[in-house]
């Protein structure tokens, strides 16, 4: 199951970003709403086969990045118990979360060409800050939050109560010895 979707792409960064990173050299997609139309899955009929071609290489190359970033996610998440695939409601945290961490991983798998200097990149810095929030959520110091499977089930297994009979000499009964 894929935790971002290309419409959601289109939503954030945009469809701009997306089409000049996700667009083969030789093949550039020029229109930001051919590009939108194909992340959303709209009508692409005004536009011609080669701009209609165009697009549908990057959004193969969009689909791929999503794929990887979602085999990404799921190698993380299988070292912390999860059973996969991980299906949470749309109303969770942790599916926005999770929708955060693949956003920014997957901006950064299209950005492979990019030459910055990492620490002042934006997009490099999410992609390592999701990263770190994955393996954060594998040693168990981080949790998905509500609706998080995983929690429910440790949270339950390391509650200790202790219980006992009430103390014979407490405070109260050694006041009557003054």
């Amino acid at each position: 199951m894929p935790y971002i979707t290309p419409a959601e792409l289109a939503e954030r960064p945009g469809a701009r970003e997306i089409a000049q990173v996700a667009s083969a050299v030789h093949q550039m997609v020029r229109d930001d709403a051919l590009m939108d139309a194909a992340l959303r899955g709209g009508d692409r009929s005004a536009w011609t086969s080669e701009e209609n071609a165009a697009a549908n290489t990057a959004l193969a190359r969009v689909l791929d990045a999503i794929a990887e970033a979602g085999a990404l996610i799921d190698g993380y998440l299988v070292q912390r118990g999860y059973q996969l695939p991980l299906v949470l409601s749309p109303t969770s945290t942790g599916k926005s979360v999770l929708t955060a961490w693949a956003r920014s991983i997957t901006r950064y798998l299209l950005n492979k060409d990019r030459v910055t200097d990492a620490t002042k990149d934006p997009v490099a810095r999410d992609y390592q800050d999701a990263l770190k929030m994955l393996g954060l959520l594998v040693q168990g110091k981080y949790s998905l939050g509500v609706g998080d499977p995983e929690a429910s089930v440790q949270a339950g297994s390391t509650d200790v109560r202790f219980a006992a009979e009430a103390p014979v000499f407490g405070r109260q009964q050694l006041r009557a010895f003054r």
